[in-house]
C-alpha cells in the first residue's frame, strides 16, 4: 500500500472506533498497535515497553498530578462560592451583573484549575442557581458559563500546554506565559459581549437592588486574597525563574492545602477525596499520553510523517495557505473529536512539518489550545455544553448551545487575531526570565 492509503487507514480506524463508542486513549492505542502488527508483524511490538517506559518517565509530566491536586483541593474545600462572592462585588456595578461575574470568575478559577470541565463545573455549580433564581437570561447565563470554562486550558496552568509542551519538546514554562496575554484578552471579550447584549437588552440582566451598595472591601479581600496569592506564586516563580513548573505545582499544591484549610472547609475526609480524583485524572491523562507515544512511534517507523511532510512541502502551499487548512481542519475535527484526542494524534504528524515552515512552536501551542477551547463549545461533542446542562436546574442543551452561539463567534475572532498577530502569545515569554 502506498503511505497516503496507509494514512486514510489509520485515521478512519481512530475516528471510526471513537465514533462507535470506544474511549479515545484505547481508539488511539488499538489503532497504534494494529498498525505497528500490520507494518512490522509481532517484533514490532516488543516496542511497547520501550515507548511505555520513554513516554512516561519524563521531568514535565510530574507537574500534572501536581496541578490536579491543586485544583481538586480547592474545588472540595468550597472556596469557589467564596471567590465568586467577591467577584460578584467587583463587577457588579458592570453591564450584566452576574454574568460578568460568571466570566471574571472562569478566568480567576481557570489560573488554578488547568482543565475546561473543572472551571465551567465549579464556577457553574455556584452560579446557575443563583442565576435562575434573580431571573437572568437562561441562553446567555449558560453560555458565559459554557465559554468561560473553555479558559481553563489557556489562562495557564493548562494540562494541555503541558501534554503539547511533552509532544514538541517545547518549554512549559514559555507556554504557560504565552497563554496570559491571549487569555486575558479572550475574558475581556467575553466581558465586552456580555455588557453590549446587557445594553442592548437589559431584561437579559436585571439590575438586582443591591447594586448600588458600597463595597465591603474586608470581605472582598479575605475572599480573594488567598486566590491572588496562590495565583501569584504560582506564575511569578515561572515568569521570574524562580521555580520549574513541576516545582511551581508542588508549591501551589502545598499553599492550595494551607489556604483550603485556613480559608476554606476542607476536612480530612475531603483532601482523602481530593487525592482519589487526582489519582483517577492523572492515570487518564497518562493513559492518553502513553496511547499517544504509541501512535507517534508507529507513524514514525512506518515513515507517515516524514512523507506527509515532503508531500506539503512539494506541493508549494504558503504559510498562509497551510496555516489555513490547519485550522479549517482544526474547527472541523473539534466538532466530532475529543479535544485532547484531537491534539495528540495530529501533533506527531503535524510536529515536522511545523518546523519545516518555521513557525514558532510556541505560538502554535498557544493557537492549537485557542482551537481546543473552541471544540469544547461546538456540537455534538463539546464537553462544555454538556456539563453546563447537566448542571443546570431546568435550561436544556438548546438554551446552553443558543447561549453559547456568540462566543463560539468571538473564540474564532480570538483565533484570526492570535495568527495575525502572533507576538500576542510570544511577548511575554520571550522577555521572560527563564529557568
Amino acid at each position: 500500500m502506498t503511505w497516503e492509503l496507509d494514512l486514510i487507514l489509520v485515521f478512519g480506524a481512530f475516528i471510526g472506533l471513537m465514533m462507535g463508542g470506544m474511549w479515545v486513549p484505547y481508539s488511539i492505542a488499538v489503532t497504534a498497535l494494529a498498525y505497528l502488527f500490520a507494518v512490522q508483524g509481532l517484533p514490532g511490538l516488543r516496542a511497547i515497553g520501550l515507548v511505555g517506559w520513554g513516554s512516561t518517565n519524563g521531568f514535565t509530566l510530574t507537574a500534572i498530578p501536581m496541578f490536579i491536586l491543586m485544583a481538586e483541593i480547592l474545588l472540595k474545600s468550597g472556596l469557589s462560592q467564596r471567590v465568586y462572592r467577591g467577584l460578584s462585588q467587583l463587577v457588579r456595578r458592570l453591564p450584566g451583573g452576574l454574568l460578568q461575574t460568571n466570566v471574571a470568575g472562569c478566568a480567576m478559577f481557570a489560573a488554578i484549575s488547568g482543565s475546561s470541565v473543572a472551571t465551567a463545573a465549579a464556577v457553574g455549580t455556584t452560579a446557575l442557581p443563583l442565576l435562575h433564581k434573580r431571573g437572568y437570561d437562561r441562553k446567555l447565563a449558560a453560555g458565559t458559563l459554557a465559554a468561560g470554562g473553555t479558559l481553563g486550558i489557556l489562562i495557564p496552568p493548562s494540562i494541555a500546554m503541558i501534554i503539547y509542551g511533552t509532544f514538541t519538546d517545547t518549554s512549559i514554562a514559555k507556554l504557560f506565559m504565552a497563554g496570559i496575554v491571549p487569555g486575558l484578552l479572550l475574558t475581556a471579550f467575553f466581558m465586552l459581549y456580555v455588557a453590549a447584549a446587557a445594553l442592548i437588552k437589559p431584561s437579559v440582566a436585571p439590575r438586582q437592588k443591591d447594586w448600588d451598595k458600597p463595597t465591603h472591601w474586608p470581605t472582598l479581600t479575605a475572599d480573594l486574597l488567598p486566590f491572588a496569592a496562590l495565583m501569584f506564586s504560582v506564575l511569578g516563580s515561572l515568569y521570574f525563574g524562580f521555580a520549574t513548573p513541576t516545582e511551581a505545582a508542588g508549591v501551589g499544591s502545598l499553599m492550595a492545602l494551607i489556604i483550603s484549610r485556613v480559608w476554606g472547609g476542607l476536612t480530612f475526609a475531603d483532601f482523602r477525596v481530593a487525592l482519589k480524583s487526582t489519582v483517577r485524572i492523572t492515570g487518564g491523562i497518562m493513559f492518553i499520553v502513553l496511547a499517544a507515544f504509541l501512535f507517534s512511534y508507529a507513524v514514525g517507523m512506518a515513515g507517515l510523517a516524514n512523507n506527509l511532510t515532503k508531500w506539503l512541502t512539494g506541493l508549494g502551499l504558503g504559510k498562509f495557505e497551510f496555516m489555513l487548512a490547519v485550522i479549517i481542519g482544526y474547527i472541523i475535527m473539534g466538532c466530532l473529536v475529543d479535544s485532547i484526542g484531537m491534539m495528540v494524534i495530529t501533533i506527531p504528524l503535524l510536529y515536522p512539518i511545523l518546523l519545516a515552515y518555521g513557525f514558532d512552536m510556541v505560538w502554535f501551542g498557544v493557537l492549537l489550545v485557542v482551537l481546543i477551547e473552541l471544540g469544547q463549545i461546538t456540537p455534538p461533542l463539546g464537553i462544555n455544553l454538556f456539563v453546563i446542562q447537566s448542571i443546570s436546574v431546568s435550561g436544556t442543551l438548546e438554551d446552553v448551545l443558543a447561549g453559547s452561539l456568540p462566543f463560539v463567534v468571538i473564540i474564532i475572532g480570538m483565533i484570526l487575531l492570535l495568527w495575525a498577530v502572533p507576538e500576542l502569545a510570544t511577548w511575554l515569554p520571550a522577555n521572560m526570565t527563564l529557568r
